[in-house]
């Protein structure tokens, strides 16, 4: 993977020809083909500037390096392990030696956007007589706990897709796993081919998808090179400003990336600094629920439901549908709520007004990236304290409890009417002074805009509770692990979530 990518096509270029763009990209004809004026070169360099010198989103050459290492050493242990499995259910010698598994890489890793620091995400494909269920979440996962460069090992077996998560000589990885119906697997499998789908099931179809999609976006986008200069610009801001995470009811990794292809299949000339404002300009007058789309949906003998608002009434409660390229198209959205739609929203509006600023030289690009300051943004506040025994517990615990926080949302939506609006903040806090092992998130709370509210309190204490005890159904609870929820207001925040531990006057 290269590590020195650079934001711009260089050497800067005047606009292509007409029949440059003479395919359309995407469901609709381009807003506009124009490419790059002077002054759009002189911003596009200015913003690759400040990409490379001051937000650190491009990996060292030994980090790139150590991260295929990694990626071989992976790919090795999981070909032993289906030898191993082969041989043990008596298969002939032939079967052992022609025996396989392969991986294969997903998200910004596959996308060429892999920041320093971030999780490779791989998927695992094996034979049809290897299974998740006990040979992958059971052997495999007790070689990988054997192992002394694999630490923070975390299964995760009932996630919607079930993945197992752990640090490879310290590289975060994410590790999926999907059995095909082959009783053995070629080196040279072509994972894009629609035929592998054939007699497998939902989580397999899920698994497979992860680098299909993938690979269908890059086929989808005009510029492969501008699509990942403006994709890795683009995560970069959502991280500042607190609106990167599908767990919490955000947006993900493919959901950034389809947003992000969109634009440039409607503006397919442009350079990565008219992108980044385009996307701005473009989702903030989108109106929602109209999904966001690629190509168009298609159907296929094969029979999986496919995203249908008309024939399945569940899609018709999606409020912000982005639509997976690859068959069967899915809604990768689908864990975003009326709460989290407004805080993007919002995002979208303050972000959309400073790109007009930059572009009339009267702001720079780092007011595009400065951090959402939650703390300053509300008077009121719901705390979420886990706690666990130790850190190993905590891991475990806090994962749980986070992957039901979006819960937390839809049910204080639900009760109070959507007159009580949530603003949960993907980002935990850490009060070091705990004996026990600690972790907090936080959610900022306010009344919705424009509306008469009789009454001038709203009592969540059922709501809360309810939520708690969904919570401490976890199948591995442990003594020590608790949760605690309060409300607190902003003057009588704890003062380990503010920088260097003190409270601003």
């Amino acid at each position: 993977m290269e590590s020195s990518a650079t934001l711009i096509a260089p050497p800067p270029q005047p606009p292509p020809p007409p029949q440059a763009s003479a395919r359309q990209y995407g469901v609709t004809r381009p807003i506009s083909t124009a490419g790059p004026t002077e002054a759009d070169i002189q911003m596009n360099m200015e913003l690759e500037k400040f990409l490379i010198e001051e937000a650190g989103v491009y990996e060292s050459k030994e980090e790139a390096t150590k991260g295929e290492q990694v990626l071989q050493r992976i790919e090795q242990i999981v070909k032993d392990w289906v030898k191993q499995l082969t041989r043990s259910r008596g298969y002939t010698e032939q079967m052992v030696e022609d025996a396989n598994a392969l991986i294969f890489t997903f998200g910004s890793y596959r996308l060429g956007v892999h920041y320093p620091g971030d999780e490779i995400e791989m998927l695992c494909v094996g034979p049809s007589y290897v299974n998740g269920e006990e040979d992958f979440f059971f052997i495999l996962q007790n070689i990988l706990a054997e192992m002394e460069e694999v630490t923070e090992l975390q299964p995760l077996p009932d996630a919607h897709i079930p993945v197992m998560k752990f640090k490879f000589d310290g590289v975060p990885i994410d590790l999926l796993y999907a059995s095909i119906s082959l009783l053995v697997v070629p080196e040279d499998l072509d994972i894009s081919d629609a035929s592998l789908l054939y007699d497998v099931d939902e989580h397999t179809i899920r698994s497979l998808n992860c680098c299909r999609v993938a690979d269908q976006i890059l086929k989808l986008v005009p510029n492969v090179e501008h699509f990942c200069a403006t994709l890795r610009c683009l995560k970069f801001w959502a991280k500042r400003r607190g609106v990167y995470s599908n767990v919490i009811g955000f947006l993900g990794g493919v959901d950034w990336a389809i947003l992000v292809a969109r634009v440039c299949q409607l503006y397919p000339n442009a350079v990565p600094s008219m992108l980044v404002s385009r996307f701005f300009r473009v989702y903030t007058q989108w109106r929602w629920p109209n999904p966001v789309m690629l190509c168009a949906i298609e159907e296929d003998e094969l029979g999986f439901s496919v995203w249908d608002p008309r024939k399945n009434p569940h899609d018709r409660t999606h409020h912000m549908p982005i639509i997976t390229p690859a068959y069967p198209c899915m809604n990768s959205s689908y864990n975003v709520s009326q709460s989290t739609l407004r805080v993007m929203v919002e995002q979208f509006q303050y972000s959309n007004n400073i790109c007009e600023k930059v572009e009339l030289f009267k702001a720079e690009w780092c007011a595009l990236f400065e951090p959402y300051l939650l703390f300053e943004s509300y008077k009121n506040y719901l705390q979420v304290d886990i706690v666990a025994a130790d850190v190993d517990d905590l891991r475990a615990w806090k994962g749980w409890v986070e992957s039901h926080l979006n819960q937390l949302t839809l049910m204080i939506e639900r009760d109070t009417l959507g007159m009580l609006q949530c603003h949960t903040y993907p980002c935990e806090y850490v009060d070091t002074n705990k004996q026990c092992a600690h972790s907090a998130f936080f959610m900022g709370l306010q009344k919705k805009q424009g509306e008469k509210i009789q009454g001038q309190q709203f009592d969540i204490r059922g709501t809360v509770d309810e939520f708690r005890h969904s919570v401490n159904m976890y199948m591995f609870w442990k003594p020590g692990m608790e949760i605690y929820v309060s409300h607190v207001r902003r003057r009588l925040l704890p003062p380990y979530v503010f920088p260097d531990g003190c409270r601003p006057r």
